[in-house]
């Protein structure tokens, strides 16, 4: 299994940074690992629902969220012929008025090693860009 991490301050309250990170089409707007991100049936992010999502240089993948804790951060997972691909995102507060958010990707399955060593650059760098993006967009609005 492969497995990237990475954490991010944010100067802004957990219930604000919550707020962005689970309005998930709205993501293309704040981070350009994102270029569109389609609901699959009820667009609301809930246990079971499902989006397509499309990211520069890579194939448009079907997200279905399998874990959701509201106000705390939610998983979803994507599923491919021998690989699975889980991406996490994790809210915890330091204080009132910050927090940090932890993203975190694993890749697994028959071609999971594979797949994600060749492709842990890129997904670093869309980790890295996400991270940025609702960083900014939740200290910048109010």
């Amino acid at each position: 299994m492969t497995r990237l991490e990475t954490i991010v301050a944010i100067s802004a309250p957990a219930d604000r940074v919550w707020r962005v990170l689970a309005d998930v089409r709205r993501w293309r707007e704040w981070t350009p690992s994102i270029t569109r991100i389609e609901p699959l049936g009820e667009p609301d992010l809930a246990v079971g629902h499902r989006f397509r999502i499309l990211q520069p240089k890579l194939r448009p993948a079907v997200w279905t969220v399998t874990e959701l804790d509201p106000g705390q951060g939610f998983t979803w997972v994507s599923r491919a012929p021998g690989i699975d691909v889980v991406a996490s995102h994790a809210i915890r507060s330091a204080v009132s008025d910050a927090c940090t958010v932890t993203l975190r990707v694993a890749f697994s399955g028959p071609f999971g090693r594979i797949v994600g060593w060749f492709g842990r650059t890129l997904t670093w760098r869309y980790m890295e860009l996400e991270g940025a993006g609702l960083k900014r967009r939740a200290e910048e609005i109010r």
